[in-house]
């Protein structure tokens, strides 16, 4: 019987695990970075010890320092989690040589699954070598051999590309998973990417737990998913589930793992096995009423699973909040996250409360929040609903963007599932909420109420002066009326029906709409809407030199290009340098053909948001330099 788990990860999967530990009567001991040491997974283990450093190859991914804390702290078993060593087949067999169970499939299984090269050479599946790349086999996928989460991976859809973007996964590929292997496989556009949970035991019965549809995807990384895989024909699931439970069989599986495919003409392309538990596993539990983790606890114990699992019941969807930008790259935001709160009757895995700070060392996914109801068109319409009145105060999220995806007719078309939905759709989700402009007269006037009572002020014998804020490109103008209230001169048609520092209500053509104001700085939330204050003045030292290339975000430099140096003519759009910020690489391409006149960034050195990188000197700007 186990008695205490220590799991080696950190975040929402952390807490995940502890939750049930707590159910079972299981004691729990978390590990931490320098970085984590306040983490929401830290404060709610039993018992924490602390791996010194902040870079994941300092910390998360030191097996032998995990394997030191469980035995000092008195854990007699290991969970994984997902990522970070969780397919390590050494870690794995480092933890049972220690005298610890290992909540996991065998160490053997791993390696013949992990490595995705591997995996495809035991199912008799050929990887393409890159030497061997034509014209005729474009496009295709550069991918990383070990891990995954859409880290080490590029599409090259030019011959001339495929050099740079091989080095460019190993690089992101070696410091995200301590391995630099990557190989390279045709890739199938618009194909749906499916995937079958599966659970063994030591006793030879294998559950194949239904499927789910994951493609709606961001930089090869899932956003939204699904249980089951809707609109698979009959046939087609018998093949998706016999080839899972063969491959599983295969290499003597044990424990929870997931088979992924690409799904495109009605057949079934085999991606790779994950030898753990997925991110995405909560909709699985939802639809089939299981607990994956009380199973995993229970096959580690030795214990056998019944026959067959238990028959699904409804639809299950889960989004995945994170804390990026999608309109500008999805770049990842940084900051105190000051509210968080969900509405009820859904569930939610994080490891983030209101008032955490959100860092720069790892992935920015701030929570999954699942629903389930008894159709696929229910649990998108309470899902939607649900995110879009949850309270998120601080970073830029891709909140409304989860909002206007779930609402968008081609996803609500099972028909037309497929991984390119954000290529085609990206412009279209990111355009501003519509009501923005008064959400900014709300933030006005809750700024000018403060202070100054239910209406900001008392009877005027003399009309005031109009009064002028801008929040990102809306401007308001108003002035405070005699009666003690304001008038509200652009935009027009608006009428304020209250306003005090805290909570505003307009009527705008007839309709009463109330907005909860609170300001962070400069960083304002109004209505749900996140605005910022602009100063009424520039301040020149923040004025940039054209053709400033500024940091999109905190991070490290891993890269510049070779030979780049000052006076070298670059092209518009040609990678200057890359990023690293939480687990992700990020390119800074040249805005425009010109010459380079600085460059500010060597390899290893840690950047703030807005650093000067380097400048680029336009053409058009050397043509007329004044």
């Amino acid at each position: 019987m186990i008695q205490t788990v220590l799991v080696a990860n950190r975040g929402e999967i952390a807490c995940r695990v502890f939750r049930t530990c707590r159910d079972l009567g299981i004691s729990t001991v978390a590990v931490y970075s320098d970085a984590d040491a306040g983490a929401l997974h830290v404060r709610e283990a039993d018992a924490a010890v602390r791996l010194p450093g902040a870079a994941p190859s300092e910390t998360y991914l030191r097996g032998d320092l995990i394997v030191a804390a469980a035995l000092a702290a008195g854990a007699d078993a290991v969970h994984p989690g997902y990522g970070f060593l969780s397919e390590n087949a050494d870690f794995a067999r480092a933890v049972t040589d220690a005298g610890l169970v290992w909540i996991g499939p065998p160490p053997e299984a791993i390696e013949a699954m992990a490595s995705k090269t591997r995996a495809k050479e035991l199912l008799g599946i050929a990887p393409l070598r890159p030497e061997d790349v034509t014209e005729a086999d474009l496009p295709v996928l550069v991918k990383a051999a070990a891990g995954g989460g859409g880290r080490g991976m590029r599409v090259v859809r030019e011959l001339a590309q495929l050099e740079q973007e091989l080095v460019a996964a190993s690089a992101e590929a070696a410091s995200a998973f301590g391995d630099g292997e990557v190989f390279v496989e045709p890739y199938v556009e618009n194909g749906r990417h499916v995937e079958v949970q599966l659970l063994c035991d030591t006793h030879g019965t294998v559950w194949a737990l239904g499927t789910r549809d994951c493609s709606l995807q961001r930089r090869h990384q899932k956003v939204i998913e699904e249980a089951p895989a809707p609109g698979l024909p009959g046939p087609l699931l018998d093949e998706l589930y016999e080839r899972s439970a063969a491959a599983a069989k295969a290499v003597g599986y044990v424990g929870a793992g997931t088979v992924e495919f690409l799904v495109a003409d009605r057949r079934a392309h085999f991606l790779e096995m994950n030898t753990r538990l997925q991110v995405e596993h909560p909709v699985t539990e939802e639809v089939y009423g299981v607990d994956l983790v009380a199973l995993q606890l229970a096959v580690a114990e030795g214990r056998a699973l019944p026959p067959e699992p238990p028959a699904p019941q409804g639809h299950a969807v889960e989004a995945r909040l994170y804390a990026e930008d999608p309109a500008r790259g999805w770049a990842p935001q940084t900051g105190v996250l000051h509210r968080f709160e969900v509405p009820g009757g859904v569930r939610v895995d994080t490891g983030y409360v209101s008032e955490d700070p959100i860092g720069v060392h790892y992935d920015p996914m701030l929570a999954k929040v699942t629903v389930h109801a008894p159709t696929r068109e229910a649990a998108l319409r309470k899902l939607a609903h649900t995110l879009e009145r949850t309270v998120l105060h601080g970073p830029v999220t891709n909140r409304d963007l989860l909002v206007a995806s779930l609402r968008h007719p081609e996803y609500a078309n099972e028909e037309a599932l497929d991984t390119g939905f954000y290529e085609r759709n990206l412009p279209a989700l990111t355009e501003p909420p519509k009501g923005g402009e008064h959400a900014a007269v709300a933030a006005a006037l809750a700024s000018a109420s403060s202070g100054r009572g239910r209406f900001g002020g008392g009877w005027r014998n003399v009309r005031s002066q109009e009064e002028t804020r801008t929040y990102g490109d809306h401007e308001v103008r108003y002035r405070p009326t005699r009666d003690g209230g304001y008038e509200v001169t652009s935009p027009e048609g608006v009428r304020v029906v209250e306003a005090t520092p805290e909570a505003v209500r307009l009527e705008v053509a007839g309709v009463v709409r109330n907005f909860e104001v609170t300001a962070y700085g400069d960083t304002v939330h109004s209505g749900g809407h996140r605005l910022t204050a602009r100063p009424r003045f520039t301040d020149p030292r923040e004025q940039t030199a054209p053709g400033s290339l500024l940091a999109p975000m905190p991070g490290t430099v891993v890269r510049v290009a070779d030979g780049l140096a000052v006076g070298d003519r670059v092209t518009a759009g040609q990678p200057l340098l890359w990023l690293e910020a939480m687990k992700m690489e990020h390119r800074v391409i040249a805005p425009a053909s010109g010459t380079l006149t600085a460059l500010h960034a060597a390899p290893g050195r840690q950047v703030e948001v807005g650093a000067l990188l380097a400048v680029v000197q336009t053409e058009a700007q050397e043509e007329d330099p004044a």
